[in-house]
Order: structure tokens, then sequence, then C-alpha cells
């Protein structure tokens, strides 16, 4: 989701000569130097909490006692919130001043981050979560805002957003680690309370440095969209996540569905009539933007929202310590760190248009890699080494033309909410999947057990032995039905149910970034190259319609 990287070019962001002296000027100011280290350690915080936090899900589930649809809304809480806030929070920036809003964004985040560390049951945690989630929205799109303000100068914010994404990528990167090792040498609650001495730290800097800005062209907020937008994202994942409980042709599930549809529609009717909508459908007319919002979505299909799921593998299909994980997770996220320079050369000379696609194509052949390493007879991180690296390759590659083609589409004045369709994007894709990928999980558990098991006397108690063992309770099965326990003593079945089902995931995982990257090739097309802007316009190279 969310590596925030550097623009490619410095002309992406073209100034005229005037503006370009005045800048540079600002840019050295003494102040921006603690803005920046103020948004870094913002930055570390939110990638901490995306890839620290799956970490420590078995140890909720167990401790909080959690079933598996608890355990996917605490993830999916914080990721609706932020999708929630996302295109709300730049128009309240811009109307009442980023530096203000930044600040109630990272209060807001410690303040929840301290009542999810002292949560003591999961829908406490799954409605902090929540709350953390929208001040971890409103943080991120306030980083944008302030590092495009502050620095604008060609180089020295080529310069600012490369510190922006290298913090960003060592929180995605080490974040499992970082989990494993509080959950070994402290408690689960570490993993949220240390975000409230961060944020002290933070906000110091931001007072210190920060200048305050705002558009002066910002007139309301678009209270119909974000209402109707929030409504789709929240009815969709509530129906992938309780309709298969309810049953998909009860009345309950249609009128979900029903009600989720309609306020698509709503969003996309309020979206088009709005004089200044927060989300501009007129800007999908530039190919390049296009383009780099399948991309946006199609790590989204694959890469994010199985980081939830890859600590339950390692820790309950292979029996692996909290440490442990953390380490073997690092294969999957180090690659993010390291590859966004080579991924910045490869643009220069090949364009976005080649490269975002070809980073999807190898996040996809690292699920294919990962699916075959968990069949095989002696499994283990060794077996799921090739696609992990391959996957963190891919991610690397896709995320930096990503956000540089998403923002280098449009006009600077306009690059907030270019920043924040983007966000929006990956941010929905990344809710739907963590939902789709856990009903594919329990499906795909269920049916194994129901081949499996043909003679099991209580059929319906298989869905609900597929959750537990889905969501990692594999130690209480035994308690939970006497009757699986003498039909599967050793438990070979319950462990070849789990791999199963993770193989459904990394198949659909496969899938859904080989699809999204073909879509890249077509929406790009063959004269797509990168976009330049001034000012007020979008440069009338970007302006190849759909």
């Amino acid at each position: 989701m969310y590596q925030p990287l550097l623009p490619c070019t410095a002309h992406a962001y073209g100034q005229n000569a005037h503006s370009s002296v005045t800048v540079m000027t600002l840019s050295r100011l003494p102040h921006n130097a603690l803005a920046l280290a103020a948004v870094c350690l913002t930055s570390l915080m939110f990638g901490l909490e995306i890839s620290g936090v799956p970490t420590v899900l078995p140890t909720l589930e167990t401790l909080l006692h959690a079933d598996f649809r608890q355990m996917q809304w605490i993830m999916n809480a914080y990721t609706l919130a932020c999708t929630t806030v996302l295109m709300a929070t730049g128009a309240l920036a811009d109307r009442f001043g980023r530096k203000r809003i930044y600040a109630a964004s990272i209060v807001l985040f410690a303040m929840t981050s301290l009542v999810c560390g002292y949560a003591h049951s999961a829908p406490v945690l799954i409605v902090s979560r929540f709350l953390q989630g929208m001040g971890g929205g409103a943080m991120l799109i306030c980083q944008v805002a302030v590092l495009s303000h502050q620095f604008q100068a060609g180089r020295e914010r080529s310069r600012a957003f490369a510190v922006w994404g290298i913090v960003t990528g060592i929180g995605l990167g080490f974040g499992p680690i970082v989990g494993g090792l509080i959950i070994a040498v402290a408690n689960w609650q570490w993993v949220f309370l240390v975000h409230v001495l961060i944020s002290i730290v933070a906000l110091g800097l931001l007072f210190a440095g920060v200048q305050e800005s705002r558009d002066p062209n910002a007139q309301h907020l678009d209270v119909p969209g974000v209402v109707t937008l929030s409504m789709s994202v929240f009815g969709l994942v509530y129906f992938i996540t309780q309709a298969p409980v309810m049953g998909f042709a009860s009345a309950g599930a249609i009128g979900v569905f029903g009600a989720t549809v309609a306020s698509v529609i709503a969003f996309i009717v309020v979206e088009m009539r709005s004089p200044r909508p927060m989300f501009d459908i007129s800007v999908f007319r530039v190919r390049p933007f296009s383009g780099a919002m399948f991309g946006s979505m199609g790590m989204n299909f694959s890469y994010w929202p199985f980081m939830i799921y890859l600590p339950i593998y390692f820790q309950v299909g292979l029996g692996y310590s909290s440490v442990k994980t953390g380490l073997s997770l690092l294969a999957y996220t180090l690659p993010t760190l390291v590859i966004p320079p080579v991924a910045e050369r490869l643009v220069l000379r090949f364009g976005a248009g080649r490269v975002i696609p070809l980073g999807l194509f190898t996040i996809g052949a690292g699920f294919m890699l990962m699916r075959f390493g968990v069949t095989t007879e002696h499994a283990g991180w060794l077996s799921m080494l090739p696609g992990c690296l391959l996957c963190g390759v891919g991610l690397g590659l896709t995320n930096t033309p990503v956000t540089n083609t998403a923002t280098g589409s449009v006009s600077s004045n306009r690059a907030g909410m270019a920043s924040g369709i983007d966000m929006s994007a990956r941010m929905i894709s990344l809710a739907i999947n963590i939902a789709l990928m856990g009903l594919i999980l329990v499906e795909g558990v269920h049916a194994y057990l129901t081949r499996a098991l043909p003679a099991f006397s209580q059929p319906a108690l298989l869905r609900v032995l597929a959750e537990k063992i889905a969501a990692g309770g594999m130690s209480r099965i035994a308690q939970d039905s006497a009757e699986l326990a003498v039909a599967d003593p050793r438990g070979v079945i319950v462990h070849d149910a789990l791999v199963h089902g993770f193989g459904l995931v990394m198949l659909y995982g496969m899938v859904g970034a080989w699809v999204l990257a073909l879509l890249g090739v077509i929406v790009f097309g063959p004269g797509a190259r990168a976009c330049h802007h001034t000012d007020s316009t979008i440069d009338s190279v970007c302006r190849q319609s759909l």
C-alpha cells in the first residue's frame, strides 16, 4: 500500500524560472530538515503499523479469543478508516491549513494507539483500530502535502521524497521482525504503545519545522462524496466477510449487496455533478494516471493483503516462533526497500507504461513460486524464499512508478487530489482483498476438510472448524471437536487443509496481479509517456482519451 516514493524526474514538477529561484531559497532553510524529520517519523509509524501488526495476529487470536472474522476486522477496520478520511483530509488540509490538520492527525493517532494498547477484547480493539486508521490515513495525506509544499525545487524535492520513501520502506520492511521481537521480549500491547512515544517527538519536530500552507481555492468539503464512498467500501467488505455466515441468498446478504451497489452509483453521480469533487473522475481520461491506478490496485490485489495472512502460515503451518516468523518475512519486505532506485532508472529508460506492468507480472510470478513452495515435501522458509523475494522485487518495481506517475500526471495544485485518489485506490483494494483472501482461505480449508472427512457426522461444524484453522487456532481443534481429533489424531488432515487453503490464496494473488498487469499494458497504450505539467494546467501530452 503504501511506500511513498520520489518523483522520477525533476521536470515532472516543472516550475518557471522565477519560481524556481524562490523555491531553491526556501528549500535551503534549516527548518525544512526538521519538517522532513517529522514527516519521516510519522511515515515510520505508518509503515510499522501496516507490516508489524499482522505478525501479532496469531497472538491476538489466542489472548483475546478472537475468531477469524474478528482478526480480519482488526486489520480491515484500520484500512477502511484510512479510506474514509483520505480525501476528506486533503480537502480539510487545503482549507484550514496542512500543518494544523497534520498535527491533529498525529495527536489522534497517538491517542488511539494508546487505546489499542490497553484493549482487553477483540471488539474494543477493532473499534480503536478504526479510530487509529482515521489518524493514520490523515497523517499519510498530510505527509504528501507537507513535502510537496516545502520542497518544490526539482532536486531538493527528489531528495526529500527519496528520504521519505527509504524511511517508509524501513518501517514496512522491518515491521514484521519488530513485531516479533516485541512479542518475544515484552507483550503485544507495545506494538501499539510505541507509537505514543514516537508521536510526541514527531509533534515537536512538526511545530519547529513545518510551514503552514493552504489552498486559496478550497471552498468546501465534499460530504456526499465522503459518505457514499465510505458506504460503498464498507458495504462490500461487510458482504464478503458476513455473507458466508448469513447465506449469499439470504435477505440480509441481498440487502447489503443492493445497498452497496446503490452507494457506488450514488457516489459516481455525486462526483460527476459536484463543481469541485474530492474524487475528480475526469482525471481518469489521462492515460498515465489510469495506468498508474491499475498498478496501485494490482499491488493491493496481491502483495499487501497477503501480508496479513503470511504470518499465519509461518507460525501455524510451519510452527515458527514470532521472531523466526518476523525474520522469514524479511525476504518478503526487504526487496521493497532496495529495488526502488532500480525502478527509477528503468522508468527513465523505458517509461512507467512498461515498468508498472512488469512489476505486477513479477509479483504474480512470486505468488506462483510461493504456491510451489508450500506444496513441496519439506516446506519451510527456504522453499518460500524465491517466491517471497520475487514478490518484494515486484512491489519495489511497481510502487515508485505508480506514485510518480499518479502525481506527475496532473498540475501541481491538483497533486494532492491525485495522491488522494492513488491512496484511496490502494486502501479500497486492500480492504476488499483482505476480505476476499480470507474468504478464499476459509473456503479452501473447508473444501479440503469436506473431501477428507466424508463421514463426518456434523457437516455444519466443519465450516466453524475451517475458520478456526484459518485463524491459526490449530491447538484448540481437539477441544472443539472430539470427532475430528479421533479422525485426525496427528493433525495431518488439518495441516494439509491449511496448506490447501493457502495454495488457493496464492493462486488468487497470482491471477489478480497478472490480470491488472495486462489491463495496465492496455490502458497505458503504445503512445503513453511521462507527463509534464505546469502550475495550472495538465500538459496536452497527458490528455490522451481512453
